[in-house]
């Protein structure tokens, strides 16, 4: 499975400036592509030492990681859920991302002047928000009518329908997001069809001038955390200014030095990748062999034959039975036949659950 991640944000926040930089992000490996496959999306590979591990004992003949797609959302004006501006692109894309980078501007620079004529990332994200709040209203106030015809006529399933859908209108309406509300899986599943905007996981990318990396930040990143502090969200504070640097450099050995100046020691695009993956609830396995070495994206808590099927829906189908290995035993042992003589390859079934970093090889019949 790939992930796929939508950057948005008002103008002059640095959302283009920090999209130019992921997507021209230097590789560190020629088995680690980064590309442009559209002019508003850049594919970058998750980084992930564990490959690197795997590649030194197993020598493949390539390796192949997992990738992100970060998409640059078309912009966005007030009046974009009555499709003023580019607003109907804008929320067409956002429908089609796993999660949302929101950047919000938390630097002062008097050359940059702001649309809310100052700097205010509470207002940056409330502009934003409200617009996708009243799309999902739109949307729920449709399926609202229709579900209460089904309703008057007796119909059990659409009364409960009926229940959520008024909830979740009443928790919009109130100013909050979707994702904000405790709603239980029956209410949730009230409203998967309706694909919600504001229901989607959010990372908001507090861009901050470099004298406030080594902090961790500063007043306006201190005063967004307050304000998103009831939302299932986090906050990634970046510098484009210095994301757009790293992106110039080949050296991995001159771009760690770079960072250490900062206090750093990973980029804004990997603390993004790696919240992503957090927010999204996502974990990495991998499969070895001479030919190939490669990185999975699953799901945490998967089972064996979901994580089989990323591969193939013939493995899923037709799963027998799943071999696992665990990396530190991979690093020990050196070979596979070593591991097995160790007894350290284990045989598992249809329940086992997946964890993070296994290395695993199917058998399937089909």
């Amino acid at each position: 499975m790939g992930l796929r991640c939508g950057i948005v944000g008002l103008p002059n926040v640095g959302k283009s400036t920090l999209f130019n930089a992921l997507s021209n992000a230097k590789a560190e490996s020629a088995n680690y592509p980064f590309c442009t496959i559209e002019p508003n999306v850049g594919v970058v590979t998750v980084p992930d030492a564990r490959l690197q591990v795997l590649e030194e004992i197993v020598n493949p003949e390539r390796v192949v990681p997992t990738i992100v797609e970060f998409v640059d959302i078309a912009g966005l004006v007030k009046g974009a859920s009555k499709g003023e501006g580019l607003g109907n692109k804008f929320l067409a894309n956002i429908r089609e991302v796993d999660a949302i980078i929101h950047v919000v501007r938390c630097f002062d620079d008097p050359n940059i002047v702001h649309v809310a004529g100052g700097v205010d990332p509470v207002f940056d994200k409330d502009v934003i928000d409200t617009e996708l709040q009243l799309k999902d209203l739109e949307s729920i106030d449709k399926k609202l009518q229709k579900s209460e015809r089904s309703a008057k006529s007796g119909d059990a399933v659409a009364k409960k329908e009926v229940a959520a859908l008024q909830r979740f209108k009443a928790h919009l309406e109130a100013g909050n997001n979707a994702r904000s509300l405790d709603a239980s899986e029956e209410e949730l599943a009230a409203v998967e069809d309706l694909q919600l905007l504001t229901i989607k996981p959010v990372i908001y990318a507090a861009n901050v001038d470099e004298a406030s990396i080594p902090a961790g930040g500063n007043k306006y990143v201190d005063a967004l955390r307050t304000h998103i502090a009831n939302e299932n969200a986090q906050v990634v504070v970046i510098s484009a200014a210095i994301e757009s640097q790293i992106a110039e450099m080949d050296d991995p050995e001159e771009k760690a030095m770079f960072l250490g100046e900062y206090g750093l020691t990973e980029s804004g695009l990997d603390k993004l990748i790696r919240a992503s993956y957090d927010i999204l609830n996502l974990i990495t396995y991998f499969t070895a062999g001479v030919k190939e070495v490669r990185a999975w994206t699953i799901h945490r808590g998967d089972k064996a034959p979901a994580a089989a099927g990323v591969i193939h829906s013939d493995f899923e189908k037709g799963f027998i039975r799943a071999e696992v290995i665990k990396l530190d035993d991979y690093v020990q042992y050196r070979s596979e036949a070593k591991i097995k003589e160790a007894g350290k390859m284990a045989v598992e079934g249809k329940e086992y659950v997946v964890q993070d970093g296994d290395i695993m090889h199917f058998r399937f019949n089909v």
